[in-house]
């Protein structure tokens, strides 16, 4: 694999923006509605991150973090790691540019991620939400480890409801599942 996982800034936002419509479009294709994948996701994920990575969140704790893969001076993938109120960490996005699947960048992501969490937030539990028809990613979070640990809906662009699974790995350390 040979990703370089590094953390991300407010100069990053037009190509992780990018990647994310691509890999939206790959990998939800007949899974999401053809509307909320059409000509506007690419402005709405841009002027998404520009305001995610340009926000003041306030206290370092409540932060968001951003962690790029990169793989010969371009980004090939990204993670993005929220706090939440509960005292929980949500990986609210993981993503690889298609094509570069299945090398190993997911995983070494998510390892990172779970890494970061460790150390900036000791005792908090990393969870994600993934659609439920999307078996690869499906596949990919039960293979890393990663629990069900919920079923609910979630809300695309345009109001488009889907059935979405929720995975949770404990905090580092924990031999429960609490």
């Amino acid at each position: 694999m040979n990703a370089t996982i590094r953390r991300g800034t407010a100069r990053d936002a037009e190509a992780v923006a990018d990647l994310h419509a691509h890999s939206w479009r790959t990998a939800y294709a007949g899974i999401v509605p053809a509307p909320a994948l059409g000509d506007g996701l690419s402005a709405e994920r841009r002027e998404l991150w520009s305001l995610r990575l340009s926000a003041d969140y306030g206290e370092p704790a409540n932060t968001p973090e951003l962690l790029i893969a990169e793989l010969d001076g371009g980004t090939v993938g990204f993670a993005y790691l929220v706090p939440q109120p509960d005292g929980r960490v949500l990986l609210d996005n993981l993503h690889v540019r298609p094509g570069r699947t299945g090398g190993g960048i997911g995983r070494a992501l998510l390892d990172a991620a779970r890494a970061h969490v460790s150390r900036r937030h000791p005792g908090a539990a990393l969870y994600l939400e993934v659609l439920r028809d999307n078996t690869r990613a499906v596949t990919f979070y039960e293979r890393a480890g990663g629990r069900r640990t919920a079923e609910q809906e979630g809300v695309f662009p345009g109001g488009h409801v889907l059935p979405e699974y929720e995975y949770s790995w404990p905090a580092a350390g924990s031999q429960s599942w609490s």
